[in-house]
Order: structure tokens, then sequence, then C-alpha cells
């Protein structure tokens, strides 16, 4: 299988390699999605501390590029991810955690808040053509501004050293991300534009508070680092 993705990500460059004198325009489009919590960001695992319990949600924003030399440009985006909340499972796979680490006779958990970030990148981009065809190839790095992450509060029954409930803060912060992405533009005319594209972001994520908890006994999260696999499909506008 990965033999077969690199012979035919060969000839993809080669066959969109063709056209290497034309100057192209640069471009800003419009586009929305969907965005993959991959790795620890998606895991449900409660014996996990990075697991982060992150769902498949949308991505909405900005894309574009500013050619500075033939087709070498300077790729941007900006956008909106939206990775869901804690449903009802993920609720009561903590419960069940927290009750057998704790030895306890019942646990509640409840969820506040959502997976809310937004990503500012920008990287080297370098497009090959082919008839009305357009492979943009990107790496880039920037911010990732997340504004919030799920809140829980435990409730332990049956534990008298931990009677009062404990709290496991929303996470925010500006933080660094980096990542690399592909996408498809067919030209409708000579400045609109259709396309579909797939990214990898990557990102340390945002420290976790705890609070409330006398002993750190079985679950205890410090951090959830987010990694996301973003396709979106856009209109755009050359210019």
């Amino acid at each position: 299988m990965k033999r077969s993705f690199i012979i035919i990500l060969f000839f993809s460059v080669l066959l969109f390699s063709l056209d290497v004198h034309a100057q192209l325009k640069s471009y800003l489009t419009i586009s929305g999605g969907v965005s993959n919590p991959q790795g620890d960001y998606g895991s449900t695992d409660y014996s996990n501390n990075h697991a982060g319990f992150a769902k498949r949600g949308v991505t909405f924003g900005f894309d574009g590029a500013v050619y500075v030399f033939k087709k070498l440009a300077i790729g941007y985006t900006f956008s909106f991810q939206d990775q869901g909340k804690l449903t009802y499972n993920d609720v009561n796979i903590l419960a069940q955690g927290y009750t057998a680490s704790f030895k306890a006779d019942q646990t509640t958990v409840n969820g506040y808040d959502r997976f809310h970030n937004w990503n500012l990148l920008v990287g080297p981009q370098y497009s090959f053509t082919y008839r009305k065809f357009i492979l943009d190839l990107r790496a880039f790095g920037g911010l990732v501004d997340v504004t919030s992450t799920p809140e829980t509060v435990v409730e332990l029954v049956g534990v008298p050293k931990q009677a009062n409930y404990f709290y496991e803060r929303r996470g925010h912060g500006l933080l660094l991300g980096y990542g690399a992405s592909a996408g498809l533009r067919f030209k409708l005319d000579d400045s609109w534009t259709i396309g579909i594209k797939s990214g990898y972001i990557s990102s340390k994520g945002p420290n976790i508070t705890v609070d409330g908890l006398t002993d750190n006994i079985g679950r205890y999260v410090t951090n959830i680092p987010i990694r996301e696999i973003q396709t979106t499909f856009g209109i755009g506008l050359s210019f």
C-alpha cells in the first residue's frame, strides 16, 4: 500500500510539472469541511492521560497563496475548528474509570463546554499545473489559539479522602502549530476555481489544570495534544 501511494504521488508530480514556466495568479479561497481528530486527541481511553475525547467536527475559514515567483508562493490559512463535546458514553467511561481507580461506591461525571480552536498558519507552497488543474503542496507553521476544551466535574461516593468534588478545568492558550497540506484546484475561468484540500495539523495542545484532587490516583490530565486531519472544499478567486 505504501509503495503504491509513493508511485501514484511520483507520477502525479511528474504529470503536473509539465508546464514549468507559467506564472500563476495569487488566490483567496473560502472553504469548509470536516476536521478529524487523530491519535491521543481523539482517544477515549481512560488510562491514557493524554486522551482528548475530541470528535469529528466542522472547520471553515479562508485559505490562499501569494505567488512570489512563477509557481512558488507563500500560502496561508485562517480557520475555525469545532471538535465536539463529551458525550454520554464519554462521561460514562470516565465515571467507570474513576470508580475503579478510587474503589468508590459510585462516581458522577459532568462535562461542560466544547473543543474550539482557531488556526493561523503560513508557509511555502509549490504548485504543479496540468491544463485546468492545479496541484498545491504546502508546508506550514503558525499559531493555534485554543479557546476552550471540555471541563469536567467529578463526584465520588464512598471515598472519605475525596469527599469534595474535583475538577478538570477548561484548557485554553495560544500555541505553536505545524503541518502540511495538499490541494487540487480546477479553473472554472481566469478568475474562479473550485477545489478540495487535505491537511495535517499538529500542536502540543493546551495545559490542563486539575483542582480539588487530594490524591493523584488514576487518570490525571496535564496536557491534551492536538492532532487533526482536515478535508475541505472551497471556491476561490484568483487575482
